[in-house]
């Protein structure tokens, strides 16, 4: 089954008061390379969650970002410096002291003095964490190739269309070589006859050119390898493994037989099978770069 690079996937996971989102997006790419965003607590998990990826994806560019919401809009808390506030307490106390004055304290006029109370970031629990993020992001991967498997079946699908058609001009070709010989036969000898005026004809020697014509114009062999390209592109597509790199290298090989055949063509009508062939395969070369 084809696959395409292109997807996106998403996914969360609840720990407690605590949600983690992953949000997955895949480009093409030569290779399998995944760049991850994570909240600053998370950072360890980093190498982690890149194999988690690369042992279910074998291309494309992937990049993966992790959110962290917590139940509170800043996800934050209020912490008391309790030993700060005892201090201002005393302070005030001694003040009022020195001064003969009665030390009427209140907790809120303590509360509201500088760092006693302060805003930092929730605690969290690392392994607790790590779970949940390794949940979601396992949500993602599968979303990110459910979209991956839609979007190669509608691949394949273009590409067995278009091996179709060069497939049924590769047999045209191969039916028209003979033709293009006899045609050339026939005007050799229009043409040597028109210049012998009356002289006799040496058959042999014009069987002789005839062969060489065939010879050199000969296409079997092109037409034979790229048979064997289709078929093993075929499998490519109806096999499980990722294939991508396999195809980009047998799409090289067809455009090679392809372009041999219209470097040996002497023939109007096999040239212009070649011509259509040499499009169909450039369109397949582009949407094998799409594939897994």
């Amino acid at each position: 089954m084809l696959k395409s690079m292109t997807g996106f996937g998403a996914g969360r996971a609840r720990v407690r008061d605590e949600e983690f989102s992953v949000e997955l997006r895949s480009l093409n790419h030569k290779f399998c390379e995944v760049k991850a965003r994570l909240p600053r607590e998370l950072a360890a998990l980093e190498a982690v969650l890149v194999k988690q990826v690369k042992d279910r994806l074998a291309r494309g560019s992937v990049e993966v970002f992790i959110k962290r919401q917590t139940a509170t809009a800043a996800g934050t808390v209020p912490v008391v410096d309790v030993g700060l506030a005892r201090e201002y307490a005393r302070a005030y106390r001694q003040v009022a002291e020195a001064l003969g004055m009665m030390a009427e304290i209140s907790w809120t006029h303590v509360a509201n003095q500088p760092g006693v109370m302060r805003l930092e970031e929730r605690g969290m629990d690392v392994e607790a964490a790590t779970q949940a993020v390794q949940e979601a992001l396992a949500q993602a991967l599968g979303a990110l190739e459910q979209m991956r498997q839609v979007e190669g079946e509608a691949i394949r699908a273009d590409l067995e269309a278009r091996l179709g058609l060069i497939e049924r001009w590769s047999h045209e070709v191969a039916q028209l070589a003979p033709r293009s010989v006899e045609e050339y036969r026939q005007r050799l000898a229009e043409r040597v006859a028109e210049l012998a005026r009356g002289i006799s004809v040496d058959e042999q020697r014009l069987a002789q050119e005839v062969a060489v014509f065939a010879e050199r114009t000969d296409i079997a062999e092109e037409m034979t390898r790229l048979a064997s390209h289709l078929e093993q592109f075929r499998q490519l597509m109806a096999g499980s493994e990722p294939s991508g790199r396999r195809m980009d290298f047998l799409v090289q090989e067809m455009h090679r037989e392809v372009n041999t055949t219209g470097s040996k063509s002497q023939h109007a009508e096999i040239s212009s099978r070649v011509v259509s062939m040499k499009a169909e395969v450039e369109r397949i070369r582009e949407q094998v770069q799409n594939v897994e």
